[in-house]
């Protein structure tokens, strides 16, 4: 039997199969699971157990801001840049937010 804590989980969870790897994808406020206007600026945290990944990376996610917006030189679209798979899994729910790593180097 599973618990019914675990059919529904008390925070946002999500596993994920990136380029043939798997992560953990994850937030710890629960206001994210039953309030829109929490989606607003928010933080993640992703966790692979890859050989790269020392610790799990902190992003934070801002819906209302929009890539373009950000420094031309990090823009993904720039010649010779690749956007990380793990911020177009996020954009698969949030269509247009920004991801911050934080200090964290992308990785994947």
């Amino acid at each position: 039997q599973v618990r019914p804590g675990l059919r529904t989980p008390q925070v946002p969870i999500w596993l994920c199969s990136l380029c043939g790897r798997h992560g953990v994808l994850f937030g710890t406020d629960s206001l994210l699971l039953s309030h829109w206007r929490a989606e607003r600026v928010f933080q993640l945290y992703f966790y692979s157990g890859q050989r790269e990944q020392t610790q799990t990376a902190h992003l934070t996610i801002d819906t209302h801001s929009h890539h373009w917006e950000e420094d031309g030189s990090k823009a993904p679209s720039s010649p010779g840049q690749r956007c990380p798979p793990v911020e177009m899994a996020i954009r698969t729910k949030w269509a247009g937010a920004t991801v911050s790593w934080n200090g964290t180097d992308p990785f994947f």
